[in-house]
């Protein structure tokens, strides 16, 4: 009842808005100056692929859509404007409207438009921060409605949290309409799920190929296990259904219930059958047997992605920074370093069972950045946070150029396909909304207060800028200027709405102003 009443006091307070989208016009910085990030991108590759926007118009797309950001390291600062530059590559224009592509080239098992499914939560996140919303409402009509007015044939090949990737959306937009009118999709999209993955015990079950997580550990491609990544899925797909249910035109109380409880029961369920009480962590569970799997993988830290444990499964984050786990030179890797089978599948053939993949990356810190702003806890820290978003970055070279490709071995940094095209671009991770939401801390939420909470530990940075974001219809820029000498508007931490200052700290704290 009290996640039903937070659900419904947040509905009370945003129902009555609409979307509206004003010029948009940085305050504090000037998108000139990062104009020769992106003149470098495009001089430093063949354009062998076009699609809706080419190379010669980035600079001019990204001049209307995208925030701005500056900081004094400046490989932070390329990837940023790099993620959004490539991005845009996946912009593909098709009869029915703009869809977002996974791969650039043609692949085989991928449904009509070269869509595939598996990265659409991160394409969400990342893209809700585009000011024109035009692309991906376009690209989630095509998704639900594109085949003859039903969902694409391959919707649910893979695993997936768009339901609540598209509230998290609306927590930036207010598209109260756009939720409205797609909500019946959605709750078919559920109840399809719900017929086709749930178990008769209540999990709900996943080949580890359909969870785009081939070649584990603890799974493999013709095995049916109940794992912590779908049903965290599912759990954060029956909150986002509740909440939505309670914007779309009225209250609907005994909806939003149902799918209270759905989520209730999910989480119930992931905490007594999926948990490893002697590993400290969520596990699959081996159909075959019913018993747990008895190996750590990355995909036991995305039940915090949706905020689904309750606080004594926080130390679970202890393995996160440990060397011989998950820690490596150049990333979280998705298996426990130590177990007998790491690394064992062989190579090169999309192998879940220890190598980096920024799909898992992207997942565990925006989990992570979610667990450093709703619990008090001893196992990780904001300078844990910034650790591995430095290696995130420092990762995302190849040949000493800026790369996004598929995965990289964890000692090396060697992308494992980056030699094939089809790695190249590989839209199936967030990295800016990492920045916004996590270092930067604009945290979403459904009321008229602006929560900005950074994770940039104190003594790292003198200063940065996240300007031009447009959230809830208006301009906001979050500024921190130690000693107030860089941008000339105050000492510490400020947050301002349409050029106006509404909150601000000298440290780097959590802060609250009204829009």
């Amino acid at each position: 009842m009290q996640k039903l009443l937070v659900i419904l006091a947040g509905f009370l307070l945003c129902y009555c808005s609409g979307y509206s989208q004003p010029k948009q016009t940085p305050y504090m910085l000037k998108a000139a100056s990062f104009k020769h990030y992106v003149e470098y991108f495009n001089q430093m590759e063949d354009e062998n692929i076009k699609q809706a926007i080419p190379n010669d118009s980035a600079w001019a797309w990204m001049q209307k859509n995208v925030p701005l950001f500056e900081c004094p390291q400046q490989n932070f600062v390329e990837i940023f404007y790099y993620r959004w530059w490539t991005l845009r590559k996946h912009i593909k224009k098709t009869e029915k409207g703009f869809v977002f592509t996974e791969f650039l080239v043609q692949r085989s098992y991928a449904d009509k438009y070269n869509l595939i499914a598996s990265g659409l939560g991160h394409h969400i996140y990342e893209s809700r921060w585009l000011h024109d919303k035009k692309y991906m409402d376009d690209n989630l009509l095509v998704w639900y409605r594109g085949n003859n007015g039903k969902p694409m044939n391959k919707l649910r090949f893979y695993s997936s949290w768009n339901m609540d990737a598209i509230y998290n959306r609306y927590l930036v937009n207010r598209d109260k309409t756009f939720i409205a009118d797609l909500l019946p999709d959605l709750v078919a999209d559920y109840a399809a799920w719900e017929n086709e993955k749930k178990s008769s015990g209540g999990l709900f079950w996943q080949f580890d190929v359909r969870d785009a997580m081939e070649e584990t550990i603890s799974g493999g491609r013709r095995e049916k296990n109940p794992r912590p990544s779908i049903n965290a899925y599912m759990y954060g797909n029956a909150n986002a259904l509740a909440a939505m249910t309670t914007i779309s035109g009225g209250l609907h109380l005994s909806k939003a219930m149902m799918y209270v409880l759905k989520a209730d029961s999910i989480k119930m369920m992931v905490q007594d059958k999926l948990w490893n009480a002697s590993h400290e962590f969520f596990e699959v569970r081996k159909e075959q047997g019913d018993t747990l799997a008895n190996v750590r993988e990355e995909i036991g830290f995305i039940p915090w992605y949706f905020n689904l444990p309750d606080s004594n499964y926080n130390v679970a984050w202890k393995h996160l920074m440990d060397k011989k786990t998950f820690c490596a030179p150049f990333g979280i890797t998705t298996a426990d370093r130590s177990h007998p089978q790491f690394r064992t599948h062989g190579c090169c053939n999309c192998e879940w069972d220890g190598a980096v993949w920024p799909f898992a990356t992207s997942q565990t810190l925006t989990a992570m950045a979610n667990l450093l702003n709703s619990h008090r806890q001893k196992y990780v820290a904001d300078s844990n946070y910034f650790d591995l978003l430095e290696t995130y970055v420092e990762s995302q070279y190849y040949r000493g150029r800026p790369y996004i490709g598929e995965y990289l071995d964890e000692k090396t940094g060697y992308w494992l396909k980056g030699d094939e095209e089809r790695s190249r671009y590989y839209n199936h991770s967030t990295f800016n909304d990492l920045i916004i939401t996590g270092l930067v801390g604009l945290r979403p939420r459904a009321d008229d207060i602006i929560e900005v909470k950074p994770l940039l530990p104190a003594g790292k940075w003198d200063w940065f800028c996240l300007d031009n974001v447009l959230y809830h219809g208006k301009s906001i820029t979050i500024v921190w200027d130690k000693n107030g000498t860089k941008y000339k508007k105050g000492k510490g931490l400020s947050v301002f709405v349409n050029g106006k200052k509404v909150a601000g700290s000298l440290r780097l704290e959590k802060v609250t102003g009204k829009l």
